[in-house]
């Protein structure tokens, strides 16, 4: 019978000489070279985890809906009704919470928050504010003014300033009338009833004596109001009319009316 010749399996060692193995060396040969050809797991290297940016928070508006001042309630008609005047019922600052800006006022000035609504820093260079005896414009540079227009009165200029702090610009304006209460900051804009504003939210301590006085009136006056009762001048009317009708008893006064 004819032998089967083996096959000599080589190897080309690292000096490129030809060695012929034995069967043993042969069948590691084998199981190292099939190992090979097996796909092998791509081992993946951990990456970092990326450092999650923070998104930037959008500038809120002056003031959050729930937030906005309400509509008045309305002025006291002649027979007691609410009479609809179209107007804001006042803040806690005697101003108004809108939604591009929100004000407060004392007598002595007027104090208006412009928040920026944009999603960058704003810097000084980036906005453009004119304050003028009788005018108030406030916006960003390439943009449309957030508030402009004609004062309700005259302000002083040299005492007016304005400042940016965290996107929000802030002016604060002097009043030139200081026994006058704004209903609004600029023509146009939606009005307080300033028949609501409360004098002790301003610091009446800071004023002179004869504007102390004025101002302890007008919240006098504003309380008998809301409670249906004669203002301290339509009282003065009224002491004098009955000091006049016990000086004439003989005249009938039944249809006299206070004006």
């Amino acid at each position: 019978e004819e032998e089967e010749e083996e096959e000599d399996i080589v190897e080309i060692n690292a000096s490129n000489k030809i060695e012929e193995l034995s069967e043993e060396e042969a069948l590691k040969l084998e199981k190292k070279l099939n190992k090979k050809k097996e796909p092998q797991k791509t081992a993946t290297k951990a990456t970092p985890k990326q450092k999650k940016t923070a998104p930037t928070t959008k500038i809120a508006k002056a003031s959050e809906p729930e937030d906005l001042s309400q509509e008045d309630s309305g002025d006291e008609g002649e027979e007691g009704e609410k009479v609809p005047n179209g107007k804001l019922k006042p803040n806690t600052g005697n101003g108004a919470n809108l939604a591009k800006y929100s004000w407060i006022q004392t007598l002595q000035d007027v104090e208006v928050r412009i928040p920026l609504n944009v999603e960058f820093r704003v810097k000084g260079r980036d906005c453009t504010v004119q304050l003028k005896k009788n005018f108030l414009s406030v916006g960003l540079k390439g943009h449309d003014p957030i508030i402009s227009g004609k004062l309700p009165y005259s302000i002083h200029p040299d005492e007016s300033t304005w400042l940016l702090d965290s996107n929000v610009i802030t002016v604060n304006m002097e009043k030139m009338n200081k026994m006058e209460w704004w209903s609004r900051v600029v023509d146009g804009e939606p009005e307080i009833n300033t028949k609501k504003v409360q004098p002790e939210n301003s610091n009446v301590s800071d004023l002179d004596d004869e504007t102390q006085g004025m101002v302890r009136k007008m919240m006098f006056d504003q309380r008998q109001k809301e409670q249906g009762l004669p203002t301290s001048d339509e009282q003065k009317k009224l002491d004098m009319l009955e000091k006049f009708k016990q000086a004439h008893p003989e005249m009938d006064f039944s249809n006299a009316k206070i004006g």
